[in-house]
């Protein structure tokens, strides 16, 4: 699930602004495993994975592979809990 406003970006360019130079830049893929929620206004960036159920809070910018069945939100994206069997009682991430 996708939410509005997300952006999946697989292009980026080099930190050092010499190889900026000549408008140099790179590309990666982006893997979004299965069963994944990506909130509203997210940033996914080149090179990520996010793993298979993971939660992704509205506003987050991904930099960093999510790791499966956790829920992850932030500037930058960080992991903050594991998604367990309670989660099966409760809507709230």
């Amino acid at each position: 699930m996708i939410a509005p406003s997300v952006t999946l970006t697989t292009t980026g360019h080099p930190v050092h602004p010499d190889l900026r130079e000549d408008f140099r830049r790179f590309s990666e893929p982006i893997v979004i495993e299965d069963r994944v929620w990506i909130g509203s206004n997210v940033v996914v960036l080149p090179g990520v994975r996010i793993g298979y159920g993971a939660v992704i809070g509205a506003g987050s910018v991904v930099s960093r592979d999510i790791p499966p069945m956790t829920v992850a939100m932030g500037v930058p994206c960080r992991v903050v809990r594991p998604i367990t069997d309670e989660d099966l009682k409760t809507r709230n991430p």
